[in-house]
């Protein structure tokens, strides 16, 4: 027999005897406690179902919930479920997943210019967050000496949550505008329709007499026409899509609604979990979060605020997006092309802790600083991913800027250490944005910083120590009160 094979059986031997003697130790329970279906969260307030998502959120899974996989998977060692772990140690994998017990762990960071940072719930995270997913490949020792340590996974930086009940508001409306233009191009054969939502272009589309469509024109979004405003490629229509993989991802917690109820799919000796009402109270808990906000803009972030504009900064990162509506609709399951249907509970976003503005039409103003489009941002940023095409590693969905200065490090990986960083390893379609400033004097750059400055992660409560001081980045810019070290959902 093969030794490389004989390895792996021998190693999936053990890790399945290992996983049975977690499954019963005496004095040791799970750290999920009482257990949340759906039937319950339909009957809760949107309140209590936000106080079960935030457990949910702050939980240290361990191995009597589902923590991990179980037996390795000997012809896919990479996809969840199946992987092995680091030096055998029976948990812990990190260059793959299986790298955290709690999604807290990795969105901690409220405020990073602040000396100390802010810490709260539902913050970033710095780099040592950064999750490596699926590589099959490393080269940390550079092997052929040209300065790059090969890697052919993707490097993904976590970024806050806050606000994200607006985000997905917009994307779900926009979705539901390109199905009805997907109509009309199929009720007007050889028409080609024009696919714009809230002022983002995304192509053209044109169907043929027999109910085909034509989607070679289509931009920055998949042929499908679904908005998919979260993961840094934009892959999730909605957090409750993004928690799915995440939970598998970082935790080997599989969820019923993708394996189904009482199936052991990871071979790992646990069932169930994570039930279909904690991914749904879960999802009210992350809808619920409070809004980034934004200082006055005066004095010199005035002046910056109109080069933002004309340098072409705003036409991707387009300051506010408005919805037609107030409420969000979480509903399960999901019918991704049909935002409307199986809704289990609707958000009112302008009541706090989310507190989005009315915007007088009857929705809201999400001033989230992006079109939630992708966009090709050149060769220099773009990843080595060896499970997808070159074109996709090119792009990235446009960054939401609102908290910008709270939340470095910037871009997907977390590689620009200072805003002007961030802008100047732009390329691609935002090349002519970058040369622009690039080109700009060093007080007209320091117009454009002192104006995205403004833009703020949201305000902590007073409780618990004291002593933060800003950031010197943040000395010639109004800035709010940031707190302490912890965040409340209800301030």
């Amino acid at each position: 027999m093969n030794r490389k094979f004989s390895t792996i059986l021998a190693m999936a031997v053990a890790t399945s005897i290992c996983g049975s003697a977690f499954a019963q130790q005496p004095g040791e329970t799970g750290a999920l406690g009482e257990r949340v279906e759906q039937i319950d969260v339909i009957s809760m307030t949107v309140s209590e179902a936000a106080d079960e998502g935030l457990r949910i959120f702050t939980t240290p899974f361990n191995k009597l919930d589902g923590y991990g996989d179980g037996p390795i998977n000997p012809a896919d060692t990479t996809t969840p479920g199946g992987r092995p772990t680091l030096q055998g140690n029976g948990t812990l994998l990190r260059v793959n997943g299986l790298d955290a017990q709690a999604c807290f762990e990795c969105h901690t960071l409220v405020s990073n210019a602040t000396v100390p940072a802010t810490l709260g719930i539902g913050g970033a995270g710095g780099t040592n967050s950064n999750a490596m997913f699926q590589p099959v490949a490393m080269d940390p020792g550079d092997g052929d000496l040209d300065g790059i340590a090969g890697f052919t996974g993707r490097f993904i930086n976590p970024p806050f949550v806050f606000g994200v009940g607006g985000v997905e508001l917009v994307g779900l409306e926009m979705t539901a505008d390109l199905q009805t233009l997907k109509q009309q191009a199929i009720d007007n054969p050889f028409t080609t329709v024009v696919l714009e939502t809230k002022g983002v272009n995304f192509g053209v589309i044109q169907a043929d007499g027999l109910g085909n469509v034509d989607t070679s024109g289509v931009l920055g979004i998949e042929h499908d026409l679904v908005v998919r405003p979260f993961g840094r490629k934009g892959e999730f229509p909605t957090t409750r899509d993004f928690d799915v993989g995440a939970m598998q991802f970082h935790f080997g917690m599989q969820s019923t609604e993708s394996v189904g109820v009482d199936n052991d799919a990871d071979g790992d000796g646990v069932v169930n979990e994570i039930t279909v009402g904690e991914l749904s109270s879960l999802s009210v808990f992350l809808s619920t979060l409070a809004r980034p906000v934004q200082a006055r803009v005066e004095g010199n972030a005035v002046a910056g605020e109109g080069l933002f504009s004309s340098m072409g900064c705003a036409d991707c990162h387009i300051p506010t997006l408005q919805t037609d509506s107030q409420l969000l609709p979480l509903r399960f399951p999901q019918v991704a092309t049909d935002p409307w249907q199986n809704v289990y509970k609707y958000v009112d976003l302008t009541k706090k802790p989310a507190g989005f503005d009315p915007n007088g039409n009857g929705g809201v103003k999400v001033p989230m600083f992006s079109d939630l489009k992708r966009h090709d941002m050149g060769p220099d940023l773009a990843e080595d991913f060896g499970l997808a095409t070159e074109q996709q590693n090119r792009e990235f969905i446009t960054a939401k800027l609102w908290g910008v200065v709270d939340s470095g490090p910037w871009l997907h990986d977390g590689r620009a250490l200072t805003i002007s960083d961030a802008i100047l390893l732009h390329g691609g379609e935002a090349q002519s944005a970058r040369d622009a400033f690039e080109d700009l004097t060093d007080a007209e750059r320091i117009a454009v910083l002192d104006f995205l400055r403004t833009l703020q992660t949201p305000k902590p409560n007073q409780g618990g120590g004291g002593g933060v001081r800003p950031h010197p980045r943040l000395q010639s810019a109004e800035v709010t009160d940031t707190g302490v070290h912890t965040i409340s959902r209800r301030d």
